[in-house]
């Protein structure tokens, strides 16, 4: 049975044509009858036209109203009486009615009313009726008529409400799609952000240490001895804090052991940064102004990553006097964090845009992390000489 609604599904003018045929056959009988009164030759021809617009009218629906309107037409002025065939009047009545084209179902609309007053001015009923008689029968098939095009009309919102259904999931499912690639790239650049920091920090350190530990490998064994220290101490830290940011890209069945990454580092943690920096030969003054409290999450994590990254610079181009200084500022709404060396400061080229080499992802990752945090940043060289980096970074913006 299935089968059978399936294929009459995907052939819809073999069902049409299997109509049409009856029609055609139930008029043809009808006209061949002794007592038929009407031209037979023009009851011929108007059974054929109907029996065309009920076979195409899902083809060409419009068309084939016009053709039916002409045809009903035809069989007024040639007093062709109605036929079984005149039943496709009504059927391309309700097709044009389902259809979304709306000028067909007006005139579709429009002939529903003029058909049946027509039939009742033009073949009344035999002697002895009435006008009661008559106007009851115009209204009979009216209604006929009209509760074809309502049941079309109704299809046609019916279907249209589907699409719109069908048309709004396909647009939230993409939406949901697209927000969830946003989010897959959000995660990605703040690993990303994460790991050059953690990665050119901890480094340069160790490239410091190193190559002032070649230099002294002779003359000062003990200077030599810390240096390694400080090289294997970084290392470990470095590792630590990769260990805590590819933890976040393990599977929910391998977070068993999340508790054993470290929390992520915040201001109290600047004074070690600071101490380490120092170590590396980098003169660096560190001072806090207003009242230490606690802070969002996201701002500490801001606020230790700029430090760092301002720290990092200064070591790569502030030249081999330079000195820093590290403000934090503890305001009513906000904290201030303002990083600023005297060396010899960074090329134009290397703090505008993403560098000389199109790889330089340290200032741009901080304007990202501050504007995660609605913050502002500003960093340039400075009047008298040296780097700036100043950021103002709301105490509402991270949790």
């Amino acid at each position: 049975m299935n089968r059978l609604y399936d294929f009459l599904r995907r052939h819809p003018l073999w069902v049409d044509g299997c109509w049409a045929f009856v029609l055609v056959i139930s008029s043809i009988l009808v006209v061949a009858e002794p007592s038929y009164e009407g031209p037979e030759v023009g009851g011929l021809i108007a059974t054929l036209l109907l029996g065309v617009v009920i076979m195409l009218r899902r083809r060409w629906p419009a068309h084939m109203l016009v053709l039916a309107i002409v045809t009903g037409l035809f069989q007024v002025a040639a007093d062709i009486t109605p036929l079984p065939a005149d039943f496709a009047l009504l059927v391309i009545t309700f097709t044009v009615a389902a259809r979304p084209e709306r000028w067909p179902s007006r005139m579709g609309l429009v002939m529903s009313v003029a058909a049946p007053a027509l039939n009742a001015i033009r073949w009344p009923p035999a002697e002895g009726g009435t006008l009661f008689n008559r106007v009851i029968s115009a209204i009979f098939v009216g209604v006929a008529f009209c509760l074809a095009w309502v049941l079309g009309d109704s299809l046609r919102t019916r279907r249209a409400y589907y699409a719109e259904l069908e048309e709004r999931a396909a647009r939230l499912e993409l939406e949901r799609e697209t927000q969830a690639r946003m989010a897959v790239a959000a995660e990605r650049a703040r690993i990303a952000r994460e790991l050059h920091d953690v990665v050119a920090h901890n480094v340069s350190v160790m490239v410091v240490q190193a190559d002032g530990a070649a230099y002294v490998l002779d003359s000062a064994p003990e200077q030599t001895l810390n240096a390694l220290k400080t090289i294997s101490g970084t290392g470990r830290q470095a590792l630590t804090e990769m260990r805590r940011l590819l933890g976040v890209l393990r599977t929910e069945e391998s977070q068993v052991g999340a508790q054993d990454y470290v929390p992520q580092p915040g201001v109290e943690q600047l004074s070690d940064l600071v101490d380490q920096v120092r170590d590396t030969g980098l003169p660096v003054e560190f001072r806090i102004a207003g009242t230490p409290r606690p802070l969002p999450s996201g701002v500490e994590l801001t606020a230790y990553r700029i430090v760092q990254e301002a720290l990092t610079n200064t070591r790569k181009h502030g030249g081999p006097d330079a000195g820093a200084t590290v403000t934090l500022e503890y305001g009513g709404e906000s904290l201030t964090v303002l990083a600023e060396d005297d060396g010899r400061g960074a090329q134009q080229e290397l703090y505008e845009g993403r560098g000389a080499d199109g790889q330089g992802h340290g200032l741009i990752g901080m304007r990202e992390r501050v504007g995660m945090v609605n913050g502002l940043l500003v960093a340039g060289p400075r009047p008298g000489g040296g780097f700036r980096i100043s950021a103002t970074l709301p105490l509402s913006g991270g949790d």
